[in-house]
């Protein structure tokens, strides 16, 4: 699988598969909240497709491995890889499965799922660790009821899960004194998502969140926690402009944060809400090397991430990975 083969799944984002699909998980996480994927290796590459039967992509067993086509042509042979927790060898865990933000593009706040215990959280990381393959914690969490109190919800198990000894990343809303609430508890990286660069668009689709104070705690992420340990989501398709995307990567990447271009995911539940269309192939590849160059320019490197999505590369075409 190459480059050019990878964006062509990622346009897609999906794939008709056996249900349930071996290694399947269902995700709790973000804007494909609720819904199964699989994870196709082929080559280098690895990439994580939600399981849909109206996609026009198909996955076909062969043998001990598979194959992905698109009606009678075969896009790329390889095999299916067994996810950890969420992604492979890490636990990728979701603490709170619901939020009071109500953002236009993210399933969570529709599905109002459960919140996860220390105990519970542990357990999992435990069984994790059992398999021989866990290399890293991700913990990400929606909003049961403040970002201060999910933070420190957060931080507490972070610490309780220090004796695994393996890098901690955390994803939380951002608010002030987090950087240290999260850097003192033993997290080794963190990330703050944006979603859009456009802060036209930011009050459409995340209402009743502050834009410049996510950009304020990722400006005060980079000294405390180091190099290459600082990223940012942002979601390509809910109608912001190449020229925009380019100018919030640079912003980004001067401040020393490691931008993630994630491909919209059209939630059934949020249908009509906002605007979201799929990137092209085209587009995918155009926005990954304007990233690639904006990290070198910066002398910020991918390869170095220890957790969450640049190290695992399912979901996005990760520069330092992927090109």
């Amino acid at each position: 699988m190459d480059l050019e083969t990878k964006a062509l799944l990622l346009s897609f984002g999906t794939v008709q598969a056996p249900v349930p699909s071996p290694g399947g998980q269902v995700s709790t996480a973000g804007p494909g909240a609720g819904g199964q994927s699989v994870f196709f290796q082929s080559g280098e590459r690895l990439v994580r497709l939600s399981v849909a039967m109206n996609s026009p992509l198909r996955l076909e067993m062969r043998g001990n491995g598979c194959a992905i086509m698109l009606g009678e042509q075969e896009i790329a042979s390889g095999q299916q890889v067994m996810p950890l927790l969420h992604c492979p060898e890490q636990a990728y865990i979701t603490v709170s499965e619901r939020c009071i933000y109500d953002c236009k593009f993210c399933a969570v706040p529709k599905l109002k799922g459960g919140v996860k215990s220390l105990q519970t959280v542990r357990q999992m990381v435990q069984a994790a660790q059992e398999t021989g393959r866990l290399r890293a914690i991700s913990l990400t969490s929606g909003v049961e009821t403040s970002q201060n109190s999910e933070g420190q919800r957060v931080a507490a198990i972070v610490r309780d899960l220090s004796s695994f000894q393996v890098p901690i990343g955390v994803s939380v809303s951002p608010y002030p004194g987090v950087n240290q609430i999260l850097k003192g508890a033993g997290a080794a990286e963190v990330k703050y998502n944006l979603e859009t660069v456009d802060r036209d668009l930011f009050p459409q689709v995340c209402p009743g969140i502050n834009y410049q104070e996510i950009m304020d705690t990722l400006r005060e992420a980079v000294p405390i926690f180091g190099k290459n340990r600082v990223f940012s989501n942002i979601i390509v398709g809910l109608g912001e402009s190449d020229k925009t995307l380019r100018q919030g990567i640079d912003e980004l990447a001067e401040m020393g944060v490691l931008p993630v271009l994630r491909a919209v995911f059209p939630h059934p539940l949020r249908a009509g809400e906002v605007e979201m269309t799929r990137p092209s192939t085209e587009r995918l590849i155009d926005l990954a090397r304007y990233l690639k160059r904006a990290l070198h320019k910066n002398d910020l490197d991918g390869k170095q991430a220890l957790t969450g999505c640049y190290r695992c590369t399912g979901c996005d075409l990760a520069p330092g990975r992927d090109l």
